[in-house]
């Protein structure tokens, strides 16, 4: 029964980085393309921990808690720029 959740999890998740990539590269405006891009980090770290479940493994947990981190900060970083135009103060 697990192994029938996780595959649906992969195929969810997969198609749900296909649209975000979509959005990414079509998105109208700036703010669509950081928030297409911050969800696939979100959708990355859905698929390494559905990985670590698959494998058995607290690696992977691990991996996506870093991957977390950098997202956040990578958003943080973009919006920063889009308003002040400038990273660094």
């Amino acid at each position: 029964m697990i192994a029938l959740a996780l595959t649906f999890a992969f195929a969810s998740i997969a198609l749900a980085v296909l649209l975000n990539l979509y959005r990414l590269l079509r998105g109208p405006t700036r703010c669509d393309r950081i928030l297409a891009l911050d969800t696939m980090v979100i959708n990355a770290i859905a698929l390494i921990v559905l990985f670590g479940i698959y494998e058995t493994s607290t690696t992977y947990f691990e991996a996506a808690l870093l991957l977390a981190m950098v997202g956040f900060v990578g958003t943080v970083a973009y919006c920063k720029f889009l308003l002040r135009g400038d990273i660094v103060e």
